[in-house]
Order: C-alpha cells, then sequence, then structure tokens
C-alpha cells in the first residue's frame, strides 16, 4: 500500500525531527526536504498530500533570510506554517511534542485528507519491493556490525533477496569484549545467513595511530571499511551494492542546509569518492525507534532488536584522541564490568544506553602504597527515544559504588572513574 506523506519543508528550524516524528506518530509518514527543494522535486515525492513550513531560527542562508518559493506555493498542496511569517499569519511552535501532534492533527487529517497508513508492515512492503526491483538479479554485500541497524537490515534484504546476500562482519579492532564471537555465533549459526568474517584489527589501528582529530578517525574509519568490503568482494562474483544500517539521526546530525553538523557519521561523511558501489540503505528514512518496531515487525528476537545501539566507528570514539591499543584494552575492559554489572542488576532494559570513555590523559593517584599515574574512566548511561535528545537516568548508588570498585579493582592502568551527567543538548551521548 503506498504511504500518503507530509513534506515538512527545513525554514531554518531546529526542530525539524520533533515535527517529522509528530506526524509520524499520527500514523502518516513525513520526510525532511531542505528549504530549496523545488515544486518538481516536491510534486515527484510519492503521495505527497501536504506541506509543513518550519521556520525558525537558523531561517538565513549566506546573509539572504529563506522563505517558501512562490513556486511551491503555487504548487496546489494545502501549507501548515510553525514559526513562519506569512503575510502577518504566523502558526507559533509549541513547547510539547503533544501540542506539536494537537496543532497537526487537523491539518493532516481534514486539511489534506491524508491516510493514517504509515505502519511498519507497510514499510516492509515497500522496502521489500524496492530493493527487489534496486537489485535485480546481482548481490549484495552488507556492512553486518551485529548492531540493532545492521540487523535490521540483514532480515529485510534476507526477505527481499534471500542468497544474493552476503554479510561481511570487519573486526576492526575496535568493538566490545567477546562481540566478534557473538556476532559470528548469532548471524551464521542461528540466522544462516552467509556471512564472512574479515580480522583486520592491525590494519585499522595502524591507520589510526596518532590521529587524534575525532573526526578523522571517523573518515579513516569510513574509508578503510570500504576498503575492506572491495577487497572482499573482489573475491566474490557480481557484487554491485553496498547495504548500510543508516538510519534518520546519521543524515540529520550530519548536517543540513540551515543546521551546522552536529558530527559526521562513518556511513555519510566517511565514504570515499570513487567508491564502486551502489548503496543499499533501506533504514535512512528511519528514526530508531521506528528502526525497533521494524525488527519486531520482521520477527527478529527481543535480545537483537533492543540491543544497545554502538556507533560505527566502535570504541574509536570512546578511546577519546590517539588511540593507543593499552588504552584502548583499558576502556574495553572497564565497558564489559559496566555491562556485566548492568545486567546483574536488572538495568540492562531499564537504561536505553550505557558505556565507558577512557581520555587521552592521565590522573594521580595511590596503588599498592605508592603514587600511580593512570586513565580517568568515565561512565555514560543516557534514556533516549530517537537519539535526538537524551537524558541521564538516576542509577541506585550502590551499583555505581560496585562498578567502581571492579574497575579500579580489574582494570590496573586505571586509577579514577567519573560519571557524566550532561543531557542531549548539549552534550552529545558520544563524547566523540
Amino acid at each position: 500500500m503506498k504511504q500518503d506523506m507530509i513534506a515538512v519543508i527545513d525554514l531554518g528550524s531546529t526542530r525539524n525531527t520533533d515535527v517529522a516524528r509528530a506526524i509520524r506518530a499520527l500514523g502518516v509518514y513525513s520526510e525532511i526536504c531542505n528549504y530549496d527543494i523545488t515544486a518538481q522535486e516536491l510534486l515527484a515525492l510519492p503521495n505527497v498530500r501536504g506541506i509543513v513550513a518550519n521556520g525558525g531560527p537558523n531561517d538565513e542562508v549566506d546573509g539572504v533570510k529563506i522563505r517558501l518559493s512562490d513556486e511551491i506555493k503555487a504548487a496546489g498542496l494545502p501549507v501548515y506554517t510553525f514559526d513562519y511569517e506569512e503575510n502577518g499569519a504566523v502558526n507559533a511552535m509549541p513547547e510539547e511534542d503533544a501540542d506539536i501532534a494537537e496543532a497537526l492533527r487537523e491539518f493532516v487529517f481534514d486539511v489534506c485528507k491524508a491516510q493514517p497508513n504509515w505502519n511498519m508492515e507497510n514499510f516492509i512492503a515497500d522496502q521489500v519491493e524496492l530493493m527487489r526491483r534496486q537489485v535485480g538479479d546481482k548481490k549484495v554485500l552488507l556492512a553486518l556490525s551485529g548492531g540493532v541497524d545492521s540487523s535490521v537490515v540483514a532480515a529485510l534484504l534476507l526477505k527481499a533477496v534471500g542468497s544474493q546476500l552476503t554479510c561481511v562482519h570487519v573486526n576492526h579492532g575496535l568493538l566490545r569484549k567477546g562481540e566478534p564471537e557473538q556476532v559470528v555465533r548469532v548471524f551464521k549459526d542461528e540466522m544462516n545467513a552467509n556471512l564472512i568474517y574479515v580480522d583486520a584489527t592491525d590494519r585499522f589501528l595502524d591507520k589510526l595511530a596518532g590521529v587524534a582529530d575525532p573526526e578523522k578517525k571517523r573518515k579513516i574509519i569510513g574509508a578503510e571499511f570500504i576498503r575492506v568490503f572491495e577487497e572482499e568482494a573482489r573475491k566474490l562474483d557480481g557484487i554491485e551494492f553496498l547495504a548500510q544500517g543508516t538510519i534518520y539521526p546519521d543524515i540529520v546530525e550530519s548536517g543540513t542546509k540551515t543546521a551546522k553538523m552536529v558530527k559526521s557519521h562513518h556511513n555519510v561523511g566517511g565514504l570515499p569518492e570513487d567508491l564502486q558501489f551502489e548503496l543499499v540503505e533501506p533504514l535512512k528514512m528511519l528514526f530508531k525507534d521506528e528502526v525497533r518496531a521494524c525488527g519486531k515487525a520482521l520477527g527478529l528476537p527481543d535480545n537483537m532488536v533492543y540491543r544497545q545501539p554502538f556507533p560505527g566507528p566502535g570504541l574509536g570514539v570512546r578511546c577519546l584522541g590517539a588511540i593507543t591499543r593499552d588504552r584502548l584494552e583499558a576502556l574495553r575492559e572497564s565497558d564489559a564490568i559496566l555491562r556485566e554489572e548492568f545486567a546483574k542488576n536488572g538495568l540492562e532494559g531499564k537504561v536505553w544506553q550505557y558505556f565507558t570513555v577512557v581520555p587521552d590523559f592521565k590522573s594521580v593517584g595511590v596503588r599498592d602504597n605508592a603514587r600511580c599515574f593512570d586513565w580517568p574512566v568515565i561512565i555514560r548511561a543516557v534514556n533516549t527515544v530517537d537519539a535526538m535528545t537524551a537524558e541521564v537516568p538516576e542509577l541506585p548508588w550502590a551499583v555505581l559504588q560496585t562498578i567502581t570498585k571492579r574497575i579500579l579493582a580489574e582494570v590496573p592502568t586505571i586509577n579514577r572513574v567519573c560519571f557524566d551527567l550532561s543531557p542531549k543538548p548539549t552534550a552529545t551521548i558520544e563524547w566523540e
């Protein structure tokens, strides 16, 4: 079933995702479009029923105020404005998501006559059809990290093209403790996927040696991933497509025409210009909670669907600054202790994401009655729905004390444990 769409045109708002999500919550698909979209491009969108002109503080580009173009106004689609002056009329932006939804409800259903047919069953059917049409009888390589995003892509592709899919799991040396073994066990043994395992630890860490800038690290990791896939593809016949678990926040945070980049994502900003594959990205318009809903609709097990998110660059963006193998090992061990204690104390399903961070500086301490100069470790735990905003949950003090004691006792190069209380914004979830 073709799904109706409301286009959210970004005219400088800081709340484009809030509006898009509010429309989707009404059961109608929405998509954020750049301010300079043409009427022809807009009308070419599938089943577009109306426009939300979404203004805000970033409404000036290169010294020029941006406004909805005359050709779009004349396109014949209903228009609703948020915080955008048009002939003296302004619809102020509500403060709460529920208020946004209420303000939009009448416009979406009564004015635009949109049908509430945005659901995961329809999304899956549409994506399966689109991927079959895109791939044809060719073969696809999937960058399989084992996280929820790439796992859902794998399930979608297995449904769409079956044996034409080859999954490649690259151990770049930046995975959590026991993770490569777990990925191989789940996907090769339990899901019967055609899985190729590549241990490229030394290759990645050698490339990253001495690189402290987080953006450079992300781009190196992203580019090297592609090179590994290219090498694996050359060993196979007919590979023309690269599948990725890119999701909507990856694209939004990598920058729009009215908003500065929060951070580049290795699967958005780090791809080399000479990429030899056509990309298959079925989740690129979904928020994280929608990806999980898609996984459930595909029948994936809960322990896979609700698995804690893990960034593409892995521990590379949690081992702050220039990565060293000994500090990376301290990070991996402290993270394993944190995850073990969260699971043991019933926090595993209650906290959305939790991990440790090890910065590239040392602090003075005392160990075995002698002065020591070792690294601190920072505990990060957040709750969120869509990864666009996040809050820090209140954790049991006894659990934090146990985690602290274990890390200090079991990781000999760590002498200090800190807890990050910062929400997003102003902080991001990751430190780099």
